[in-house]
């Protein structure tokens, strides 16, 4: 299965990342999803979990897309949690953003299932 190019609506227009680096910041966070996510799960409402695979850098790569994500898209809030040998990163975002948030999670799951270059 390979992923569509598109965005499929969790960027929103209020994104002020310039519209030519969007696909970029997609790309990245494709492969961050593909490479780091074990579980996607709901977390209440506005919120989603992603279960990560507990290494160093995969923590270092969540870290720094959330804070790049969160420069262009303030209504994202990531927190990111290491404890007793596992890592999260759960996302929230406002209920205006809800509609975002589950494309940006449909998006997680569809490229954590999509097969991996190096299986």
């Amino acid at each position: 299965m390979e992923l569509e190019p598109v965005d499929k609506g969790w960027v929103p227009t209020a994104c002020t990342l310039p519209t030519a680096e969007r696909p970029l910041r997609v790309a990245a966070f494709d492969s961050f999803f593909s490479e780091a996510v074990t579980e996607v799960h709901p977390a209440g409402p506005g919120r989603v979990r992603m279960a990560l695979r507990d290494e160093p850098q995969i923590a270092g790569r969540a870290a720094e897309l959330a804070v790049r994500e969160t420069g262009c898209c303030s209504f994202f809030t990531f927190t990111l949690t290491a404890s007793g040998g596992t890592l999260a990163l759960e996302v929230s975002v406002d209920d205006r953003h809800i509609e975002v948030l589950d494309a940006l999670a449909a998006r997680a799951a569809e490229a954590m299932d999509a097969p991996r270059s190096d299986s």
